[in-house]
């Protein structure tokens, strides 16, 4: 069934200018997790699931979504047993160094996507990397 949701996805979306965003979620931050621990060490879902938690908070740092939203997000990945938190070998430069290679980035600026709401998020640019600093380091606390 995800396969099936998945390819319809694509199909509305081919050019990911919309909705297909959405698959995107947390993987930015997701692959970098993979790429400097090592692929493996972390199941892709793990890296996904942490790294969402990280968009999701760089969001509610940029005003695109609620407390409220930010904590349901963390709350439903909990609830699925999936972590939430930060690598804490990564260090803020490991993950940039990963994320700047990742197929988003153009003209060397760095776009993430990011959640605007539950169950719908946007490919966004011109974030801080105070902001994204800030997200990482987050996750370590949590």
């Amino acid at each position: 069934r995800c396969c099936q949701i998945k390819a319809e996805v694509v199909a509305q979306d081919e050019k990911e200018s919309g909705i297909r965003a959405l698959l995107n979620l947390g993987h930015t931050f997701g692959h970098a997790i993979e790429a400097e621990l090592g692929y493996g060490n972390w199941l892709h879902g793990e890296a996904v699931s942490s790294g969402t938690v990280m968009a999701a908070k760089t969001s509610l740092l940029r005003g695109l979504i609620s407390e409220e939203q930010f904590e349901r997000i963390v709350a439903l990945l909990r609830r699925a047993k999936l972590p939430v938190h930060t690598p804490d070998s990564m260090s803020f430069d490991d993950f940039i160094k990963h994320m700047m290679r990742d197929k988003k980035v153009l003209s060397g600026q760095l776009r993430l996507v990011l959640p605007t709401g539950i169950g719908s998020a946007e490919v966004i640019a011109d974030t801080s990397q105070e902001v994204i600093q800030q997200a990482i380091d987050f996750g370590r606390n949590i």
